[in-house]
């Protein structure tokens, strides 16, 4: 089922989600079950499985470094179909533009549309360790607004080299990345939701915001894309602060605000432990806000961990 049909379905009820990292190759993905195990309780109807760019290696070759290149965490459409069928929910696989052709793309998208694959989340990504800027790819996309439209095209019946005619068309619902604070890279906030809003006409269905740790710029954000006249479902991401040097890197990666009460509760904090803590009360007071102002669904970032997301469920559903 589409991540549209489920919200249209809730009737108003907030649903639970999250997103997951594939392993590392050569790790059990029984790990990745340990901790979706967890946070099945909450009935979550979609689960994101992200996807991971290739990255550089260095491997010792008598005594000469030998730069290769590899994808450390690949499987994305596997560990969507193994969710899907161990835990009989949907998944969303992350479809990027760096790291693939469009070619490549392509291919992904059918194997999602023979697998029954419904719903896809059409990123850019990131610029690669070595890149100080983002690089499209040789033969690839150089921004998400392209991807939805090769996905959009797909659902039409519109290949890369030729229209097909067929009765077994894919009918992705397709997800994009919208940004309360904008994007690192945008000039102002408005620039970037003008972006969004060229996203939402080339075929996006929902807009997934990044991590935010103040509901007020939610809100203003979701009033600000009304205004604009994009009208498809918002969902807020959250993510609870779990160590302190979060504190450093998530505004420098993320470009973010952290409210200075928060910031003010982690410096108090002795250890990890206590911040971890200290995040799940946060993400509580966030996640009933939120979902008292009525949001179709409360995305979390689990990056790997499901404790505090559990933590935070058990509170709000």
């Amino acid at each position: 089922m589409k991540v549209t049909d489920h919200i249209k379905e809730a009737n108003g009820k907030t649903l639970f989600s999250f997103e997951i990292i594939p392993p590392v190759k050569g790790r059990n993905i029984q790990e990745l079950y340990d901790n979706i195990d967890p946070l099945m309780e909450f009935k979550p109807p979609f689960i994101d499985v992200t996807t991971s760019r290739e990255e550089y290696v260095y491997i010792d070759r008598d005594g000469l470094l030998d730069k290769k290149l590899t994808r450390m965490r690949p499987g994305t459409v596997g560990i969507c179909a193994s969710i899907k069928h161990k835990y009989d929910v949907d998944t969303v696989p992350h479809v990027l533009c760096g790291g693939f052709t469009k070619e490549e793309t392509e291919y992904l998208l059918v194997d999602c549309h023979y697998l029954g694959i419904q719903n896809v989340m059409a990123l850019r990504g990131d610029a690669m360790r070595e890149e100080k800027y983002f690089e499209p790819t040789k033969g690839g996309h150089p921004y998400a607004i392209s991807l939805v439209k090769q996905i959009h095209d797909l659902n039409c019946g519109q290949y890369l080299h030729e229209v097909i005619e067929t009765d077994d068309c894919a009918n992705f619902c397709i997800g994009v990345a919208g940004y309360p604070e904008k994007h690192l890279e945008a000039p102002s906030l408005k620039s970037d939701l003008i972006r969004l809003k060229e996203k939402v006409e080339a075929g996006a269905d929902y807009v997934v915001t990044q991590m935010f740790f103040d509901n007020k710029k939610f809100f203003e954000f979701v009033d600000a894309a009304k205004e604009m006249g994009i009208d498809v479902p918002i969902i807020p991401g959250i993510k609870p602060i779990a160590v302190k040097r979060h504190l450093q890197l998530l505004p420098q990666v993320f470009r973010i605000d952290l409210p200075q009460d928060l910031i003010d509760a982690v410096d108090a904090c002795k250890d990890n432990k206590a911040v971890r803590q200290v995040g799940i009360e946060w993400g509580i007071q966030q996640s009933k806000e939120l979902k008292e102002a009525g949001v179709s669904v409360l995305h979390y970032y689990s990056m790997g961990k499901s404790d505090n997301i559990q933590a935070i469920a058990k509170e709000v559903f």
